[in-house]
Protein backbone atom coordinates (compact mmCIF):
# COMPACT_ATOMS: atom_id res chain seq x y z
CA UNK A 1 0.00 0.00 0.00
CA UNK A 2 1.07 3.53 -0.58
CA UNK A 3 1.24 5.96 2.30
CA UNK A 4 -2.14 7.35 3.33
CA UNK A 5 -3.07 10.67 1.81
CA UNK A 6 -4.11 12.07 5.16
CA UNK A 7 -2.17 12.23 8.39
CA UNK A 8 -2.95 10.10 11.42
CA UNK A 9 -4.31 13.20 13.15
CA UNK A 10 -6.99 13.52 10.45
CA UNK A 11 -8.48 10.10 11.15
CA UNK A 12 -11.75 10.24 13.13
CA UNK A 13 -10.35 8.09 15.92
CA UNK A 14 -7.64 10.67 16.58
CA UNK A 15 -10.36 12.70 18.35
CA UNK A 16 -11.17 9.80 20.67
CA UNK A 17 -8.87 10.82 23.51
CA UNK A 18 -9.11 9.38 27.06
CA UNK A 19 -10.93 12.54 28.15
CA UNK A 20 -13.51 12.08 25.38
CA UNK A 21 -14.01 8.44 26.40
CA UNK A 22 -14.56 9.46 30.01
CA UNK A 23 -16.91 12.28 28.99
CA UNK A 24 -18.91 9.94 26.75
CA UNK A 25 -19.55 7.68 29.73
CA UNK A 26 -20.51 10.69 31.84
CA UNK A 27 -22.92 11.90 29.17
CA UNK A 28 -25.21 8.96 29.96
CA UNK A 29 -24.98 9.36 33.71
CA UNK A 30 -22.20 6.88 34.46
CA UNK A 31 -18.82 7.84 35.85
CA UNK A 32 -15.52 6.06 35.72
CA UNK A 33 -13.06 6.07 38.59
CA UNK A 34 -10.16 6.86 36.26
CA UNK A 35 -9.07 3.30 35.53
CA UNK A 36 -9.31 2.66 31.81
CA UNK A 37 -7.68 0.14 29.47
CA UNK A 38 -7.88 -0.11 25.69
CA UNK A 39 -8.95 -3.58 24.55
CA UNK A 40 -7.80 -5.31 21.39
CA UNK A 41 -10.00 -4.26 18.46
CA UNK A 42 -9.07 -3.08 14.99
CA UNK A 43 -12.54 -2.43 13.62
CA UNK A 44 -13.84 -0.32 16.51
CA UNK A 45 -12.29 1.29 19.57
CA UNK A 46 -13.08 -0.57 22.77
CA UNK A 47 -12.24 0.42 26.35
CA UNK A 48 -12.65 -1.29 29.70
CA UNK A 49 -13.54 1.08 32.54
CA UNK A 50 -14.20 0.77 36.26
CA UNK A 51 -17.28 2.58 37.54
CA UNK A 52 -17.28 4.85 40.59
CA UNK A 53 -20.63 3.35 41.60
CA UNK A 54 -21.86 -0.07 40.37
CA UNK A 55 -24.93 -0.30 38.14
CA UNK A 56 -26.73 -3.22 39.72
CA UNK A 57 -24.03 -5.89 39.93
CA UNK A 58 -21.93 -4.29 37.17
CA UNK A 59 -18.68 -2.75 38.44
CA UNK A 60 -16.73 -2.75 35.19
CA UNK A 61 -18.03 -1.86 31.75
CA UNK A 62 -16.81 -2.06 28.18
CA UNK A 63 -17.37 0.99 25.95
CA UNK A 64 -17.49 0.24 22.25
CA UNK A 65 -17.10 3.19 19.87
CA UNK A 66 -18.30 2.15 16.43
CA UNK A 67 -16.14 2.94 13.42
CA UNK A 68 -17.69 6.03 11.80
CA UNK A 69 -19.47 5.30 8.54
CA UNK A 70 -19.49 1.53 8.80
CA UNK A 71 -22.96 0.80 10.21
CA UNK A 72 -26.04 3.00 10.33
CA UNK A 73 -27.84 3.52 13.63
CA UNK A 74 -30.59 1.22 12.37
CA UNK A 75 -28.09 -1.55 11.61
CA UNK A 76 -26.48 -1.20 15.05
CA UNK A 77 -29.93 -1.28 16.63
CA UNK A 78 -30.59 -4.64 14.94
CA UNK A 79 -27.34 -5.99 16.38
CA UNK A 80 -28.36 -4.87 19.87
CA UNK A 81 -31.89 -6.24 19.51
CA UNK A 82 -30.49 -9.62 18.42
CA UNK A 83 -28.27 -9.73 21.51
CA UNK A 84 -31.24 -8.93 23.72
CA UNK A 85 -33.28 -11.69 22.08
CA UNK A 86 -30.51 -14.16 22.86
CA UNK A 87 -30.50 -13.19 26.52
CA UNK A 88 -34.29 -13.42 26.64
CA UNK A 89 -33.90 -16.99 25.40
CA UNK A 90 -31.48 -17.64 28.30
CA UNK A 91 -28.48 -17.87 25.99
CA UNK A 92 -25.33 -16.51 27.68
CA UNK A 93 -24.64 -13.58 25.37
CA UNK A 94 -23.50 -10.13 26.53
CA UNK A 95 -25.88 -7.42 25.27
CA UNK A 96 -25.27 -3.69 25.71
CA UNK A 97 -26.77 -2.15 28.84
CA UNK A 98 -30.02 -0.30 28.31
CA UNK A 99 -29.34 3.16 29.78
CA UNK A 100 -31.77 6.05 29.63
CA UNK A 101 -34.07 3.80 27.63
CA UNK A 102 -31.62 2.92 24.84
CA UNK A 103 -28.57 0.78 24.07
CA UNK A 104 -27.05 3.14 21.48
CA UNK A 105 -25.62 6.51 22.46
CA UNK A 106 -23.82 9.37 20.70
CA UNK A 107 -21.05 11.66 21.87
CA UNK A 108 -18.33 13.63 20.14
CA UNK A 109 -19.33 12.41 16.70
CA UNK A 110 -19.25 8.73 17.69
CA UNK A 111 -21.95 6.13 18.20
CA UNK A 112 -21.17 3.98 21.22
CA UNK A 113 -22.57 1.32 23.50
CA UNK A 114 -21.80 0.23 27.06
CA UNK A 115 -21.75 -3.44 28.03
CA UNK A 116 -20.97 -5.26 31.27
CA UNK A 117 -17.49 -6.70 31.34
CA UNK A 118 -17.36 -10.50 31.14
CA UNK A 119 -14.18 -12.46 31.68
CA UNK A 120 -13.09 -15.73 30.15
CA UNK A 121 -10.40 -17.37 28.07
CA UNK A 122 -10.16 -18.82 24.59
CA UNK A 123 -11.82 -22.22 24.28
CA UNK A 124 -9.68 -25.35 23.95
CA UNK A 125 -10.79 -26.35 20.49
CA UNK A 126 -8.66 -29.47 20.46
CA UNK A 127 -11.07 -30.83 23.08
CA UNK A 128 -14.03 -32.46 21.32
CA UNK A 129 -16.25 -32.02 24.38
CA UNK A 130 -15.64 -28.26 24.18
CA UNK A 131 -16.49 -28.30 20.46
CA UNK A 132 -19.68 -30.23 21.14
CA UNK A 133 -20.65 -27.70 23.83
CA UNK A 134 -20.02 -24.83 21.39
CA UNK A 135 -22.11 -26.66 18.79
CA UNK A 136 -25.04 -26.80 21.22
CA UNK A 137 -24.58 -23.12 21.96
CA UNK A 138 -24.54 -22.18 18.26
CA UNK A 139 -27.70 -24.20 17.63
CA UNK A 140 -29.49 -22.23 20.33
CA UNK A 141 -28.27 -18.95 18.82
CA UNK A 142 -29.44 -20.04 15.39
CA UNK A 143 -32.86 -21.05 16.70
CA UNK A 144 -33.29 -17.44 17.82
CA UNK A 145 -31.68 -16.20 14.60
CA UNK A 146 -34.18 -18.13 12.49
CA UNK A 147 -37.20 -16.73 14.34
CA UNK A 148 -37.24 -13.49 12.37
CA UNK A 149 -35.04 -11.77 9.76
CA UNK A 150 -32.72 -8.81 9.80
CA UNK A 151 -34.24 -5.97 7.82
CA UNK A 152 -31.30 -3.58 7.36
CA UNK A 153 -28.16 -5.60 8.10
CA UNK A 154 -26.59 -7.11 4.96
CA UNK A 155 -26.42 -10.65 3.63
CA UNK A 156 -23.22 -12.63 3.44
CA UNK A 157 -22.96 -13.52 -0.24
CA UNK A 158 -20.87 -13.02 -3.36
CA UNK A 159 -22.18 -9.47 -3.81
CA UNK A 160 -21.08 -8.18 -0.41
CA UNK A 161 -17.96 -10.30 0.10
CA UNK A 162 -16.55 -10.52 -3.45
CA UNK A 163 -18.05 -8.27 -6.14
CA UNK A 164 -18.08 -5.06 -4.10
CA UNK A 165 -14.63 -5.62 -2.45
CA UNK A 166 -13.10 -6.55 -5.84
CA UNK A 167 -14.49 -3.44 -7.49
CA UNK A 168 -13.25 -1.21 -4.67
CA UNK A 169 -9.75 -2.70 -4.71
CA UNK A 170 -9.39 -2.34 -8.47
CA UNK A 171 -10.88 1.14 -8.56
CA UNK A 172 -8.46 2.33 -5.88
CA UNK A 173 -5.50 0.49 -7.45
CA UNK A 174 -4.87 -1.27 -4.16
CA UNK A 175 -3.67 -4.50 -5.79
CA UNK A 176 0.03 -4.55 -6.67
CA UNK A 177 0.33 -3.81 -10.38
CA UNK A 178 2.68 -6.76 -11.00
CA UNK A 179 0.01 -9.31 -10.03
CA UNK A 180 -3.23 -7.38 -10.59
CA UNK A 181 -4.17 -9.27 -13.74
CA UNK A 182 -3.43 -12.67 -12.20
CA UNK A 183 -5.36 -11.78 -9.04
CA UNK A 184 -8.41 -10.58 -10.96
CA UNK A 185 -8.39 -13.69 -13.16
CA UNK A 186 -8.12 -16.05 -10.19
CA UNK A 187 -10.91 -14.19 -8.42
CA UNK A 188 -13.21 -14.48 -11.44
CA UNK A 189 -12.53 -18.20 -11.68
CA UNK A 190 -13.29 -18.56 -7.98
CA UNK A 191 -16.51 -16.56 -8.33
CA UNK A 192 -17.85 -18.97 -10.94
CA UNK A 193 -17.53 -21.79 -8.41
CA UNK A 194 -18.90 -19.73 -5.53
CA UNK A 195 -21.97 -18.66 -7.48
CA UNK A 196 -22.81 -22.24 -8.36
CA UNK A 197 -24.37 -22.24 -4.88
CA UNK A 198 -27.73 -20.39 -4.85
CA UNK A 199 -27.36 -19.50 -1.16
CA UNK A 200 -24.33 -17.34 -2.00
CA UNK A 201 -25.51 -15.69 -5.19
CA UNK A 202 -26.28 -11.97 -5.19
CA UNK A 203 -29.98 -11.30 -4.75
CA UNK A 204 -30.69 -14.74 -3.28
CA UNK A 205 -34.23 -15.15 -1.89
CA UNK A 206 -34.73 -15.95 1.78
CA UNK A 207 -34.93 -19.73 1.36
CA UNK A 208 -33.00 -20.89 -1.75
CA UNK A 209 -33.55 -24.56 -2.56
CA UNK A 210 -34.36 -25.29 1.06
CA UNK A 211 -31.08 -23.93 2.51
CA UNK A 212 -32.33 -21.50 5.12
CA UNK A 213 -30.65 -18.11 5.52
CA UNK A 214 -30.81 -16.87 9.11
CA UNK A 215 -29.41 -14.22 11.41
CA UNK A 216 -25.85 -15.23 12.33
CA UNK A 217 -23.03 -14.20 14.61
CA UNK A 218 -21.17 -13.81 11.33
CA UNK A 219 -17.58 -13.71 12.62
CA UNK A 220 -17.42 -16.82 14.76
CA UNK A 221 -13.68 -17.34 15.18
CA UNK A 222 -12.11 -18.53 18.46
CA UNK A 223 -11.16 -15.01 19.52
CA UNK A 224 -14.84 -14.08 19.69
CA UNK A 225 -15.69 -16.85 22.15
CA UNK A 226 -14.96 -16.50 25.85
CA UNK A 227 -14.88 -19.73 27.82
CA UNK A 228 -15.61 -20.07 31.52
CA UNK A 229 -14.32 -23.36 33.02
CA UNK A 230 -16.75 -25.86 34.53
CA UNK A 231 -17.42 -25.35 38.21
CA UNK A 232 -17.50 -21.56 37.86
CA UNK A 233 -20.62 -19.37 37.48
CA UNK A 234 -21.71 -19.19 33.84
CA UNK A 235 -19.55 -22.14 32.82
CA UNK A 236 -19.17 -22.73 29.11
CA UNK A 237 -18.96 -20.46 26.05
CA UNK A 238 -20.39 -17.02 25.46
CA UNK A 239 -19.96 -14.51 22.67
CA UNK A 240 -19.21 -10.90 23.43
CA UNK A 241 -19.28 -9.35 19.95
CA UNK A 242 -22.07 -9.38 17.38
CA UNK A 243 -20.56 -6.52 15.38
CA UNK A 244 -20.46 -8.63 12.19
CA UNK A 245 -23.92 -10.13 12.61
CA UNK A 246 -25.61 -10.57 9.24
CA UNK A 247 -27.82 -12.96 7.28
CA UNK A 248 -26.39 -16.16 5.84
CA UNK A 249 -26.25 -19.96 6.05
CA UNK A 250 -25.77 -21.56 9.47
CA UNK A 251 -22.47 -23.20 8.50
CA UNK A 252 -20.82 -19.74 8.43
CA UNK A 253 -20.76 -19.85 12.24
CA UNK A 254 -19.11 -23.29 12.29
CA UNK A 255 -16.33 -23.35 9.72
CA UNK A 256 -14.06 -20.72 11.28
CA UNK A 257 -13.68 -22.97 14.33
CA UNK A 258 -11.95 -25.62 12.19
CA UNK A 259 -8.18 -25.91 11.83
CA UNK A 260 -5.44 -28.32 10.86
CA UNK A 261 -5.38 -31.01 8.18
CA UNK A 262 -8.51 -32.23 6.44
CA UNK A 263 -8.89 -35.25 8.74
CA UNK A 264 -8.64 -33.02 11.81
CA UNK A 265 -11.18 -30.59 10.40
CA UNK A 266 -13.62 -33.40 9.71
CA UNK A 267 -13.29 -34.63 13.30
CA UNK A 268 -13.78 -31.12 14.66
CA UNK A 269 -16.76 -30.56 12.38
CA UNK A 270 -18.27 -33.85 13.51
CA UNK A 271 -18.06 -32.78 17.16
CA UNK A 272 -19.61 -29.37 16.42
CA UNK A 273 -22.47 -30.90 14.44
CA UNK A 274 -23.07 -33.60 17.08
CA UNK A 275 -23.61 -30.86 19.63
CA UNK A 276 -25.57 -28.68 17.22
CA UNK A 277 -28.07 -31.41 16.38
CA UNK A 278 -28.97 -31.90 20.03
CA UNK A 279 -30.91 -28.63 19.72
CA UNK A 280 -31.48 -27.98 16.02
CA UNK A 281 -31.27 -29.94 12.74
CA UNK A 282 -28.24 -29.22 10.60
CA UNK A 283 -28.66 -29.28 6.82
CA UNK A 284 -25.74 -31.37 5.51
CA UNK A 285 -26.00 -29.63 2.13
CA UNK A 286 -24.44 -26.60 3.79
CA UNK A 287 -21.13 -28.46 4.09
CA UNK A 288 -20.57 -27.75 0.40
CA UNK A 289 -20.56 -24.02 1.28
CA UNK A 290 -17.53 -24.18 3.60
CA UNK A 291 -14.82 -23.67 0.98
CA UNK A 292 -16.82 -21.02 -0.94
CA UNK A 293 -17.36 -19.16 2.34
CA UNK A 294 -13.66 -19.46 3.15
CA UNK A 295 -12.87 -18.00 -0.28
CA UNK A 296 -15.28 -15.11 0.22
CA UNK A 297 -13.65 -14.25 3.53
CA UNK A 298 -10.23 -14.26 1.85
CA UNK A 299 -11.41 -11.72 -0.74
CA UNK A 300 -13.28 -9.57 1.76
CA UNK A 301 -10.32 -9.45 4.16
CA UNK A 302 -8.01 -7.71 1.67
CA UNK A 303 -10.54 -4.96 1.03
CA UNK A 304 -11.24 -4.65 4.76
CA UNK A 305 -7.59 -3.85 5.49
CA UNK A 306 -7.14 -1.63 2.43
CA UNK A 307 -10.18 0.51 3.26
CA UNK A 308 -8.81 1.20 6.73
CA UNK A 309 -5.23 2.02 5.78
CA UNK A 310 -5.60 5.64 6.89
CA UNK A 311 -6.41 4.41 10.40
CA UNK A 312 -2.94 4.60 12.05
CA UNK A 313 -3.54 1.26 13.79
CA UNK A 314 -3.48 -0.59 10.47
CA UNK A 315 -0.04 0.25 8.99
CA UNK A 316 1.45 -0.49 12.42
CA UNK A 317 -0.21 -3.88 12.79
CA UNK A 318 -0.28 -4.97 9.13
CA UNK A 319 3.12 -3.79 7.82
CA UNK A 320 3.26 -6.63 5.27
CA UNK A 321 -0.04 -5.66 3.66
CA UNK A 322 -0.14 -4.32 0.10
CA UNK A 323 3.30 -5.50 -1.00
CA UNK A 324 3.85 -7.53 -4.15
CA UNK A 325 4.55 -10.57 -1.99
CA UNK A 326 1.26 -10.10 -0.14
CA UNK A 327 -0.77 -9.98 -3.36
CA UNK A 328 1.13 -12.89 -4.89
CA UNK A 329 0.24 -14.81 -1.76
CA UNK A 330 -3.42 -13.90 -2.33
CA UNK A 331 -3.22 -15.23 -5.88
CA UNK A 332 -1.70 -18.47 -4.62
CA UNK A 333 -4.40 -18.86 -1.95
CA UNK A 334 -7.16 -18.21 -4.48
CA UNK A 335 -5.71 -20.92 -6.72
CA UNK A 336 -5.65 -23.30 -3.74
CA UNK A 337 -9.24 -22.42 -2.90
CA UNK A 338 -10.32 -23.08 -6.48
CA UNK A 339 -8.89 -26.58 -6.14
CA UNK A 340 -10.62 -27.05 -2.79
CA UNK A 341 -13.97 -25.91 -4.18
CA UNK A 342 -13.60 -28.38 -7.05
CA UNK A 343 -12.95 -31.25 -4.63
CA UNK A 344 -15.18 -33.13 -2.23
CA UNK A 345 -16.63 -31.05 0.61
CA UNK A 346 -15.82 -31.78 4.23
CA UNK A 347 -18.06 -34.35 5.85
CA UNK A 348 -19.44 -34.37 9.39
Amino acid sequence: MTSPSTSANDHPYSALTPDVVQDALGSIGLWGDGRMAALNSFENRVYQMHLESPVGDVEQVVLKFYRPGRWSDAQIAEEHAFAEELVAAEIPAVPPLRIQGTTLHHFGGFAFSVSPRRGGRRPELENFEVLEWIGRFLARIHTVGAAQPFHVRPHLNAATFAHEPRDWLLEHQAVASEVRTAWAAALEEALVLIEMHPALRPGTPADPEGIQLIRLHGDCHPGNILWTPEGQPGAGPHFVDLDDARTGPAVQDLWMLLSGERRQQMQQLGALVDGYEQFRPFDRRELALIEPLRTLRLIHYSAWVARRWEDPAFPINFPWFGTRDYWQGQVDMLVEQIEEMQGEPLMA
